[in-house]
């Protein structure tokens, strides 16, 4: 070989002085030195040559380098620059190996290789060889010399790779022997501390920290597009004045800094065959063998194949699971081929597009399938797969996704299509969204109006005809739950009634809901013997029909109509059995679990079991349901509210009740404990009477007022306002008006045999009276309030009541009024009854898992909910399961406890 080596090639890259100090990198190359080899495998600008050369200016043993080029292709010039390599660190090693390749006639590699590791053999110290940039050389010749260099490697010698692409090495059988040190991407991408350091300190940017974080998350920890993004945001800020939050939000990989790199280095490299498959399969979020054949349409080869080829070429392709089935691109990566796909092949999107949507489909994913089908603008094949998922979104509580969904097709589509518009129109209804509603509902009923529903007319777009079929029961039921939301209870029952005759099959959804509705009917009109019976009933038919979702989910109904009742151990009986039926099921657990736990939690601490209704609340916070009613969230911030008045914290439970104002939507079911009186009576206990007289006034409570019964609830408020103002001023008569407003609401709770109601307004008569005319004076509501909480098991109603209460039931036990119960009462003041949370000693009951950590870890750091589910690729409603789970297990409430409690117990 006369080829001339060039020494430049030989020579190490200098470690710059402003680099950032990638210590953990540092310390597994030199827990790597033991062992034969370190490959430092990553696409193109992950500071692999940066972080190489540092690392061998200071592993202490000499190092040899050549950086590698296409020329280097030929086995005896590669062996040629290996040689001269080592000769920098030990002079005239491999001599004879150079001489013999500068021969006429040079002897076979693998002689002249074996040559070179005795001598490599015999060194007195060993030493380093780094083959930088080994990607380039593209030669089968020279990847069996280095396999048989690496097979036959001395220990006195560390090689080390670096390059964009997996050499065709024995790789597996190195990892299991323990000869492999690896670097790959989710090594070498910045972490954020690294990421600040580089933007602050190298590339001399004054971000703030969250402008960081969101750079970092933009680019992945991606070394040069962090470079990249900071080069541009120079130019921005400083030359152009752009607000820098402003540029981050808008950097992507369409920006020309990014895509100049990204052409240039990764996909102008690839082949036309590589190319186009990145480009078409870039409208997929999601990549795996099959999709990709699918989608690619006429090009030649094995989808699988080529995504395996592509990640060991590190071609910015992310693995999703172990199994390397599912893959992305990065970021970054994904934006420039969108960009380049719309560019270069507009036309074919919508094919493509379509093909995804067939595919998504067949495999029966139907929310994938719809997006595509969106992006394809083929409307009638959309509607249709919308119109088709119709019904089980509604039974999983999934009409926000749906209504999404809907809200693209073109209005005259959705007009065409009755069961569609109806479906629309029950969307909305949920959502609470009954005026919108009553227009889909209309559309949907013209195509009734005078025909027969069993004969489909011509010009009619259906998808199902068992769902036309099904149109006027459907509708009916509709117009109940749409009645009952706007308060109208006897409109209701006749829509509610009309939908029962024309459905009259319990497997119809038609059905079970009118018979639901006619329940809840009779409650919001306060007659609770009869929804107690209605929906104790349509409990037990769903149960006989199999139907277990609707069967398990009344069991919250039926508890807030058992209270009033005084029947909490009823409730309690239905809450066991649902529960059951719902454990019986296993996992996932049927969607309203978390409801039975959350009524479990409310009813437990009504009847002092705090201990209980702690554990319960914990559960239904923590419980894992993908989906949950709109109405969820009110539904929980209330008894966590509750949760914290009871346990003393009335300025946590005010938050709470703020959410809940926030979460609370319109719905059928009555609004009998409206969260501005619960408000109100959180401020009455405060002291804050002025609040509390503020909130009668604005709503129209007043003494007065028609005693409906849901209504009771308010005037039950006011009469602890009344008597919470007498006792700060006893001449203002408001002691006389409460008790005449106690008289009313008691008469009204009779006549309804509301035992609950009943019991309530006589303990507070009772409380009233012993103001005016002592303890012994009321001793005659006061046992007959007893009783009635006795048989149902109230214990935390006394116990609001606080020192005048006590007081009272010192009296009655003095007179010998129910004594067993009356003595319990007072245990629970003595208990404090009050729930106090696990010191830092006691540590977690349940510890955190290993995601958790990591959202506590980035929720310590300062990330909002949706930076966390960027940089963990997780959907955001999952990173909020996942706080809630935090919070649980720390017993905190807010973000800012959690951080501070996780560091009370050392865990961050």
């Amino acid at each position: 070989m006369s080829t001339p080596l060039l020494a430049a090639k030989l020579y190490i890259p200098p470690p710059r002085p402003t680099a950032v100090d990638r210590a953990r990198l540092i310390v597994q190359l030199n827990a790597g030195l033991h062992r034969k080899m370190t490959l430092i495998s990553a696409p193109a600008g992950f500071g692999k040559t940066t972080l190489v050369s540092a690392w061998a200016a200071g592993c202490g043993r000499p190092a040899a380098w050549v950086s590698l080029d296409e020329g280097d292709a030929d086995p005896a010039r590669f062996l040629a620059y290996i040689v001269a390599a080592l000769q920098t660190v030990h002079a005239g090693l491999g001599a004879d190996v150079l001489e013999a390749l500068q021969s006429p006639q040079p002897p076979p590699i693998e002689s002249l290789l074996t040559l070179l590791l005795n001598a490599i053999a015999a060194l007195p110290a060993p030493c380093v060889l780094v083959l930088d940039d080994y990607h380039s050389v593209d030669s089968q010749p020279v990847d069996e010399a280095l396999a048989f260099l690496v097979d036959h490697l001395p220990p006195k010698l560390h090689l080390v790779i670096a390059t964009r692409e997996d050499p065709q090495l024995p790789l597996a059988r190195l990892r299991a022997r323990g000869q492999l040190t690896e670097l790959r991407v989710a090594d070498l991408r910045f972490t954020a501390d690294e990421a600040a350091g580089f933007l602050t300190n190298v590339m001399g940017l004054s971000l703030s920290p969250e402008d960081i974080r969101a750079l970092e998350s933009r680019t992945e920890g991606w070394v040069a597009g962090l470079q990249l993004a900071a080069l541009a945001l120079q130019g921005a800020v400083t030359e152009r004045g752009q607000d820098a939050a402003r540029f981050i939000r808008s950097f992507s990989g369409s920006h020309h800094f990014v895509l100049d790199y990204l052409v240039e280095e990764v996909l102008n490299r690839q082949s036309a065959q590589d190319q186009t498959f990145l480009l078409r399969t870039s409208i997929l979020d999601r990549l795996c063998g099959p999709l990709c054949d699918a989608v690619v349409g006429d090009l030649p080869g094995d989808g699988q194949a080529r995504l395996e080829r592509l990640e060991r070429a590190n071609l910015f392709l992310i693995p999703l699971d172990g199994e390397r089935r599912w893959y992305r691109y990065h970021h970054l990566f994904a934006e420039l081929l969108r960009v380049r796909s719309t560019k270069a092949q507009a036309a074919e999107l919508p094919a493509l597009h379509a093909r995804a949507s067939v595919w998504y489909e067949q495999q029966g994913e139907d929310a994938d399938a719809i997006r595509h089908a969106l992006a394809s603008g083929d409307m009638d094949r959309s509607a249709d797969l919308i119109e088709r998922v119709w019904p089980q979104m509604d039974e999983m509580y999934q009409s926000n996704t749906w209504i999404r969904w809907v809200r693209a097709l073109p209005d005259e589509v959705i007009q065409a299509r009755p069961v569609l518009s109806l479906g629309y129109g029950w969307a909305l209804l949920n959502m609470g969204d009954v005026d919108a509603a009553e227009a889909h509902l209309i559309d949907a009923e013209k195509w009734l109006d005078g025909r027969d529903p069993d004969e489909l007319p011509a010009d009619v777009v259906v998808v199902d005809e068992k769902l036309f079929r099904g149109l006027p029961g459907a509708i009916a039921g509709a117009r109940a739950y749409r009645a009952l939301t706007m308060g109208d209870t006897a409109a209701a029952l006749i829509h509610a009634k009309r939908a029962r005759e024309l459905s009259a099959r319990v497997d119809d959804p038609s059905y079970r809901q009118a018979v639901a509705l006619t329940g809840v009917a009779y409650w919001a009109n306060g007659d609770l013997e009869m929804a107690d019976r209605a929906l104790e009933e349509f409990r037990t038919t769903m149960l006989d029909a199999g139907v277990i979702h609707d069967a398990v989910g009344i069991a919250f109904i039926l508890y807030d109509i058992r209270i009033a009742l005084g029947r909490l151990t009823e409730a309690l009986k239905s809450f066991d059995e649902a529960l059951a039926i719902a454990r019986q099921l296993g996992d996932p657990p049927p969607l309203s679990t978390q409801d039975i736990y959350r009524g479990l939690a409310a009813l437990h601490i009504e009847r002092g079991e705090l201990d209980e209704a702690v554990t319960n609340l914990h559960t239904a916070e923590t419980l894992v349901t993908v989906n949950t009613l709109n109405d969820w969230p009110y539904r929980l911030a209330v008894t966590q509210a509750r949760m914290c008045e009871v346990t003393g914290d009335l300025d946590g439970a005010l938050e709470h009740l703020e959410d809940a104002e926030h979460e609370y939507k319109p719905s059928p079911l009555p609004n009998v404990r409206p969260v501005a009186a619960l408000k109100a009576r959180v401020w009455t206990r405060q002291g804050k009477l002025t609040e509390a007289a503020d909130w009668a006034r604005t709503y129209g409570i007043a003494a007065d007022m028609d005693i409906t019964y849901l209504r009771e609830f308010e005037a039950l408020t006011l009469a602890r306002l009344l008597i919470a103002q007498h006792r700060v001023d006893p001449r203002n008569g408001t002691l006389d008006t409460a008790l005449e407003l106690l008289d009313r609401v008691l008469c009204a709770a009779e006549d309804g045999a509301r035992a609950g109601t009943a019991a309530e307004c006589l303990m507070l008569r009772a409380l009233a009276t012993a103001d005016h005319d002592g303890a012994a004076a009321a001793l005659k509501p006061f046992r007959q309030a007893l009783e009635l909480a006795e048989r149902a098991g109230f214990v935390q109603m006394f116990v609001d009541e606080g020192p005048p209460m006590v007081r009272l039931l010192t009296e009655a036990d003095r007179h010998g009024i129910t004594p067993t119960y009356t003595r319990r009462l007072l245990g629970a003041f003595d208990r404090g009854i009050a729930h106090t949370p696990p010191s830092a000693a006691q540590g977690l009951i349940e510890p955190l898992s290993d995601r958790e950590m990591e959202v506590l870890e980035l929720v310590a750091a300062g990330l909002s909910n949706a930076e966390i589910a960027e940089r963990l690729f997780l959907a955001l409603d999952t990173v909020k399961g996942h706080n809630r789970r935090i919070f649980g297990k720390l017993g905190v409430q807010r973000r800012t406890e959690a951080i501070a409690r996780a560091r009370e117990l050392g865990l961050i």
